[in-house]
């Protein structure tokens, strides 16, 4: 039941990328150049939700371990945002005519000595949208199923505990001998049998 529940959630993700793919070749012009501001965010933005479809398919195909979704901040502090932060500047390079933010990336890529790099990373800008959804779907995880506690009984007053046991069954009754004198738990003396009165003999 678990390996079917995953094939078809992610067929159903796969599925889902491949709509959301078709809906940005839409939007996009067939030159890259020609695309508005607006256009070619929302293109590439659905495409980085194509990423998302697909861990989320796996999440929910219960890949990890069931329970509850919830967001892991160790993965979204040092996985997703680095990647934001590299992808995003990737894409804003590559902004189609002067707006601000992409002449800005393209003037910082410059002064860094990266601004080769950038331009030929501008071929992969699908790849790179679709990994910074991809890496932000990672960042859910889930807590997996709840399992109740079993609590140990609690012995009733006044009850005795019982003896030790060896492996083979028997009662550990050479516990004393295994104790020094002073260990060696002493039992209570018995109390002397009452003597038997004699008739008396009128």
């Amino acid at each position: 039941m678990y390996g079917l529940t995953r094939a078809t959630l992610t067929l159903i993700g796969a599925a889902a990328v491949g709509v959301l793919l078709w809906l940005a070749t839409t939007i996009l012009p067939d030159d890259l150049a020609d695309a508005s501001l607006g256009g070619y965010w929302a293109a590439f933005g659905l495409v980085a939700l194509g990423g998302l479809a697909m861990a989320l398919s796996q999440l929910l195909g219960g890949w990890t371990k069931w329970g509850w979704p919830r967001v892991s901040s160790h993965v979204f502090l040092v996985g997703f945002l680095p990647t934001l932060v590299v992808g995003g500047w990737m894409l804003a390079a590559h902004e189609p005519e002067n707006y601000w933010l992409g002449r800005h990336i393209r003037s910082w890529s410059g002064d860094l000595g990266i601004e080769s790099l950038v331009s030929d990373l501008g071929l992969m800008l699908p790849a790179i949208a679709l990994g910074i959804g991809l890496v932000f779907g990672l960042t859910f995880d889930t807590t997996g199923p709840r399992i109740p506690r079993r609590m140990k009984p609690v012995p009733a007053a006044g009850a005795h505990p019982r003896p030790a046991v060896k492996g083979n069954g028997a009662a550990d009754g050479d516990r004393g001998a295994r104790l020094g004198d002073d260990e060696a738990p002493t039992a209570p003396q018995p109390e002397p049998a009452p003597r038997p009165v004699e008739p008396v003999k009128k």
